[in-house]
């Protein structure tokens, strides 16, 4: 199945919505309140997404005491990192698995560091990925080295279960540092649930505690914004109103603010979120490292693309490990629609502002990532003919009423029954 996007009729957009809750923060206190001493307390506002919704699932539905410990966690990437560390500290024998493209996207970092700590988890098919068999038990922690490089999931999947070892925890991390933000968003969340952590330099020391269960209200998904402020650049006329967005979040992708101020889109906070309006500010080009914000990586290319603002754009190198390659998979779309994008060896696109003929009817193909959905989406406004998304559903994973949502603001989409 495809969607056919089409832009509303009435070319200033003009719409009120409320985002979906952060999917970040709904996974890092799902596992908190799960370690805390009385997970009693109550969640508010929790992700709908996929991801979380399988995570809730693992931890509600296979508890410790289980007679089925098999955990299916399908496509989500959180899930399975924050699980596999979960489960490591928690008494008993697990299996945990998911979909094909999970079982290529590479755990070997968390699980050495793991093993170094005491844990006793092993691959069931193909060495460094899931499928994982995991012995859980009280780990000792101590010491441990972990490349900075990779997944700051990996890094806050340790963080998180750290109080309840033996010992507490010593990270060390080596080399360069990508997505502090989320590390940062970890320990915040886990000094609200009681937890001492301390970070020097490239050291994070964890003491041995018990966290406390404490009732929490999750705030709105800066990610999924990030979309409505495409839209509002790319219509070049809109007042869109975003609630649930706070001025001092804990999520990193709240620099999207600033960063569309660069492409013409006004940002004033309302005291129950923000009202989004375009200005005639844009820069003639832009270039921007995405070491702390990789998931805002896609809507920016497209949004330069449509606007034909040329781009470079660094600090890639974890879209190589996400739902698909990112990189590859933006080159590929892009291309399709007339803009040939170039990538260097060490993960930086750029566009020049070159242009090439494009496919007479383009479909995007998603490769099952929300990502890619909901960035190319936003281009249908500078089509006549509107754009043709494949697999439109994957928008699942983290913002399921995103189609519903462009409904409102007066986009129009049509199901046609060929797919990709």
């Amino acid at each position: 199945m495809n969607y056919l996007i089409t832009p509303p009729a009435d070319p200033k957009i003009r719409v009120s919505l409320l985002l979906p809750a952060s999917k970040s923060i709904s996974n890092r206190i799902l596992i908190l309140n799960a370690l805390s001493a009385a997970p009693h307390q109550t969640i508010h506002n929790l992700s709908d997404s996929d991801d979380t919704q399988r995570l809730y699932q693992a931890l509600t539905e296979a508890p410790p005491d289980s007679p089925d410990r098999h955990i299916h966690i399908g496509a989500a990437g959180t899930a399975m990192r924050f699980l596999t560390a979960y489960f490591a500290q928690t008494p008993g024998d697990w299996t945990l698995t998911g979909t094909e493209r999970m079982k290529n996207r590479p755990i070997r970092h968390l699980v050495d560091a793991l093993n170094a700590l005491g844990a006793r988890i092993e691959y069931l098919e193909k060495e460094g990925y899931p499928p994982l068999h995991i012995s859980g038990n009280k780990l000792q922690g101590g010491e441990v080295q972990l490349s900075g490089e990779v997944s700051s999931q990996y890094i806050s999947a340790l963080l998180m279960i750290a109080p309840l070892m033996k010992n507490g925890l010593s990270l060390h991390l080596q080399g360069n540092l990508i997505s502090a933000p989320y590390i940062r968003l970890t320990i915040q969340l886990m000094r609200q649930f009681g937890a001492a952590v301390g970070w020097a330099r490239q050291t994070l020391r964890i003491r041995p505690g018990k966290y406390k269960s404490i009732p929490f209200t999750v705030e709105a998904d800066w990610s999924a914004a990030s979309y409505w402020y495409a839209i509002a650049a790319l219509s070049g006329q809109a007042d869109i109103h975003l609630d649930g967005l706070f001025e001092n979040s804990l999520q990193g992708d709240a620099a999207v603010a600033g960063l569309f101020a660069r492409l013409g889109v006004e940002t004033t906070f309302t005291g129950d979120g923000v009202r989004l309006r375009t200005t005639a500010e844009r820069c003639k080009q832009l270039t921007y490292d995405f070491i702390n914000e990789p998931d805002l990586a896609q809507t920016f290319v497209a949004v330069c693309l449509g606007l034909e603002i040329p781009f470079h754009f660094s600090g890639l190198q974890s879209l190589r490990i996400k739902e698909t390659d990112r990189i590859e998979a933006l080159k590929a779309e892009s291309l399709k629609l007339g803009y040939p994008l170039s990538c260097t060896q060490d993960n930086t696109l750029e566009w020049n502002g070159e242009r090439c003929d494009p496919e007479p009817h383009p479909v995007i193909r998603t490769y099952d990532d929300h990502r890619m959905a909901m960035a190319f989406a936003p281009l249908s406004l500078i089509r006549e003919q509107g754009l043709a998304i494949a697999h439109p559903e994957v928008v699942s994973k983290s913002y399921p009423a995103f189609w519903d949502d462009l409904q409102r603001a007066g986009f129009k989409r049509t199901v046609t029954p060929v797919s990709i």
